[in-house]
């Protein structure tokens, strides 16, 4: 389905290119076509040659809605031809490598990689923002235009937490001969985007169309729509506690009162197949199949030599977490004959340890790496906003006095939906009943704790139940600087032995958009850097 809604977006490209250019000869040629035609076959030549008759002549909604679900929830991880596994996964240690990877890695070794994400400006956000153009004028596409908005705004928030101030008022307009937008500051886009979720959420009306199956996330259902904006509102409002505290309270409590996603059922994700269409496939399981880990069975090594890092072992291990069984296995000898099958058994897990080697070491089949039924799983979902993060929103905003209901019941709802959805992603990520309370007994949450200790709680938590979503757990750990990461110092890096806290925006800003750029890089005053800072961040200089 995929490659047609590529094809269909080629064909737009084409149509708006053709209807410009046309329009220089046009003249000219009906010039040629007065003396040979009547005045309606005049008006008929004109209005036939101004088509391009390739292309389809308007925007069509559900088409173009779908591929900017596919292309942002794609974005969310791979990223570009190294993708972001490269960056975020290693940088937070959920991953290690022996390697100099292309990407920045867990060495912060180079900036490969760190630029693409500027990509999403013309690709789902462009589509997305086509729907938009396209329907806001009909006021029977009210739920459309809703889900459009709200999407715009969960892909933004990820370009602005990445890259700082970034074009937003301005952006995606080049339609309309706008081609070097403005840089907004964080801090306004930031209020935007919480405005936009508000009335986007409270727009939708159940008498009117919906975007039915091309919404891949909800079939449609606005209910579900409405959530997913408070979700996102709670998200963004937490980003806020550390530069503007009193936001963070007043749209948290909206957040809250407005009704968050609570059940399975409600969570946004991408369900995919695992058949002979590559855009069928899980994005997240494709990408780290086809970058780095291969079949054992064929006794080839890992192309860029990774595995899980010792760092997320070792905590699972210590906490007795059964979700390291249904995402980590060893690969051993085969009992029963040639070649190697895998096994999950707690004691023979192992990380590897964050930019300690360069080279594959002898042991290196003695490492941890993605369960090959569930992580790697091409039928497996992309889950986008759960229940699992929301929970641990509402008991960080319990904590913080902006949520009246127990952190504790909040923490554990959230540590038991983060294991249930392992479910999602085959049968043998089934986690029992029994195992799951086993873990909530042995690491009770701290009520009697300091707020640090609450919030490093929960903020470990979210480290490990939204594994796979490294975007959100790299933001996160830059606003609590939870967990507590020790970083890398490789021979040669280019952060100075600090873990990354931004990506760069690309040269070509430079190259087409110079003044606007320069405008926001002297203003914000922390450069272009992997080690620079963004508005929210508490490092960021004030």
């Amino acid at each position: 389905m995929k490659s047609i809604l590529h094809f269909t977006n080629l064909f737009l490209n084409q149509y708006d290119i053709m209807k410009k250019y046309s329009n220089i000869y046009i003249i000219g040629l009906a010039m040629a076509l007065v003396g040979l035609t009547s005045c309606n076959d005049f008006t008929d030549s004109l209005s036939d040659l101004n088509k391009n008759p390739n292309a389809y002549e308007e925007v069509i909604p559900e088409f173009l809605f779908t591929n900017s679900l596919l292309d942002g929830v794609s974005f969310n991880f791979t990223n570009g031809a190294d993708g972001q596994h490269f960056i975020f996964a290693q940088a937070m240690q959920h991953f290690a490598t022996h390697s100099e990877v292309r990407g920045t890695g867990d060495k912060y070794f180079n900036e490969s990689a760190a630029r693409s994400h500027w990509a999403v400006y013309n690709t789902a956000l462009a589509d997305n923002e086509r729907v938009i153009n396209g329907v806001k004028d009909d006021p029977n596409s009210i739920n459309m235009l809703s889900a459009a908005r709200i999407w715009k705004v969960y892909m933004f928030h990820l370009v602005t937490d990445l890259h700082g101030d970034v074009p937003y008022f301005e952006a995606l307009k080049s339609a309309e001969g706008l081609l070097q937008p403005k840089y907004d500051t964080q801090e306004a886009i930031y209020e935007d985007m919480l405005k936009e979720l508000e009335q986007a959420g409270s727009s939708f009306n159940p008498s009117l169309p919906t975007f039915g199956p091309s919404d891949l996330f909800y079939g449609g259902d606005i209910d579900k729509w409405k959530k997913f904006a408070n979700s996102l509102m709670l998200r963004l409002s937490m980003r806020l506690t550390e530069v503007r505290p009193d936001l963070a309270e007043t749209w948290a409590k909206k957040a809250i009162a407005g009704g968050v996603i609570m059940t399975d059922e409600e969570i946004a994700k991408v369900t995919y197949l695992d058949g002979q269409i590559e855009h069928s496939r899980n994005p997240k399981a494709a990408n780290l199949l086809v970058q780095d880990y291969q079949n054992p069975q064929a006794g080839v090594s890992n192309t860029q030599g990774g595995k899980y890092a010792e760092t997320l072992i070792e905590h699972l291990k210590a906490t007795g977490d059964p979700r390291l069984n249904v995402i980590s296995v060893v690969w051993v000898d085969n009992p029963d004959g040639d070649g190697y099958v895998y096994d999950t058994a707690t004691s023979i897990q192992r990380g590897m340890k964050n930019g300690a080697l360069f080279g594959e070491p002898d042991d290196f089949h003695t490492y941890s790496e993605p369960h090959p039924n569930t992580v790697l799983s091409y039928a497996s979902p992309v889950l986008t906003m759960t229940n699992a993060e929301t929970n641990l929103l509402l008991a960080e905003a319990s904590i913080r006095g902006w949520y009246t209901g127990s952190a504790k019941a909040a923490y554990e709802d959230a540590v038991r939906a983060g294991m249930r959805h392992w479910a999602l992603f085959g049968d043998e990520g089934i986690i029992s009943t029994e195992k799951i309370e086993a873990y909530i007994a042995k690491n009770p949450f701290m009520e009697s704790g300091s707020f640090e200790e609450k919030l490093e709680q929960i903020s470990t938590q979210k480290w490990v139940s939204l594994l796979l979503d490294n975007y959100e757990i790299f933001s996160n750990w830059r606003r609590t600087g939870y967990p507590e990461l020790i970083p890398t110092n490789y021979p040669g890096n280019i952060t100075g032995g600090t873990i990354p806290r931004r990506l760069i925006i690309p040269d070509s800003e430079l190259n087409l958009n110079e003044d606007n750029f320069m405008e926001a890089y002297n203003r914000q005053g922390v450069g272009n850097l992997l080690t620079s800072t963004v508005w929210w961040d508490p490092k960021f200089p004030r």
